[in-house]
């Protein structure tokens, strides 16, 4: 059975890119006789916005998303995540890690996405009462699999990002490591997110095959960005969408997945332009290079 989701973290209220997002995954999973979840990913709980989670399913609720089951929160799964923890610590898979931002810097290479972890601390033996970030050994080999929009991926995780952080000096799990447990234990399929993920996407099929996990299908999204080219998000200050104006975003969001939606339906009702949409979604119409280049307006 196909099961999606749709994970959004309640820094804030959901904005274009996060409806397009919300729109691909949701109609996906409908065309598959599927079920879609939703899932609150606030296990990094400073970051978290008071209120907002209650915002995002009260605004998808008003856009006429319908999801499956009870909405799951990261932040009461630490427990799921401890233990996956403690299986890749059995098997000397990871190592306590004490180096400052500062070190590594003057340490490492640059890789895909930030600086490359030299495994500075591999070897090290620390004390346990330090305050101690955790990472998981990487290997050499390449990891590859194929993105429904994006196409054929490959990385080599030692030398384009190295051993990464799965818990950090102030005892929060790290997204990598929380994103996979709860997919796994959510048994979700297929998963129909943004592209400024895709380089996330290796590290979590390393940490699926490491946790003996089923690896799921992907598909990246093209971003919206706003008009400087910068992705939408609340440190560009992205514009949240309005309840008020449900129509007319969600052709929009329809529009810029390269649907084609007439124009008449921009006037219809909401439950009119969902039944187009049911009707009419096609994943291959997506265009792939539109990431990161396409702003709404």
């Amino acid at each position: 059975m196909y099961i999606g989701r749709f994970a959004p973290s309640p820094t804030g209220p959901l904005h274009f890119g996060s409806l397009v997002a919300a729109v691909a995954s949701y109609l996906e999973a409908r065309i598959h006789q599927g079920r879609w979840l939703v899932r609150m990913e606030d296990v990094d709980k400073p970051r978290e916005m008071p209120g907002a989670a209650a915002n995002i399913l009260n605004t998808l609720s008003e856009f006429g998303f319908e999801w499956d089951g009870e909405v799951v929160y990261q932040s009461q799964r630490e427990s799921d995540y401890q233990r996956a923890f403690e299986i890749l610590k059995s098997n000397a898979l990871v190592y306590a890690c004490s180096c400052s931002r500062k070190e590594i810097a003057d340490s490492a290479n640059h890789g895909i996405e930030g600086l490359v972890y030299p495994g500075t601390c591999r070897n090290k033996h620390h004390q346990t009462a330090e305050r101690l970030a955790w990472r998981v050994k990487v290997n050499a080999d390449l990891i590859e699999f194929d993105d429904a929009i994006q196409g054929h991926q490959l990385q080599q995780l030692s030398q384009d990002i190295g051993d990464f952080v799965l818990k950090r000096s102030d005892g929060f799990f790290a997204y990598q490591l929380a994103v996979v447990v709860d997919d796994a234990l959510q048994k979700v399929t297929h998963i129909v997110r943004g592209a400024d993920l895709l380089a996330s996407t290796p590290r979590q099929i390393y940490l699926q095959r490491l946790l003996g996990y089923t690896q799921p299908q992907y598909a990246h999204l093209p971003l919206v960005t706003n008009q400087n080219g910068e992705k939408l998000s609340k440190q560009t200050l992205a514009a949240p969408i309005e309840i008020h104006d449900a129509k007319a975003q969600l052709w929009f969001a329809l529009d810029f997945l390269n649907q084609q939606p007439p124009l008449s339906l921009k006037t219809s009702s909401l439950s009119t332009l969902w039944q187009w949409a049911l009707e009419n979604w096609r994943l291959g119409n997506i265009n792939p290079h539109n990431a990161m280049a396409t702003a709404y307006k």
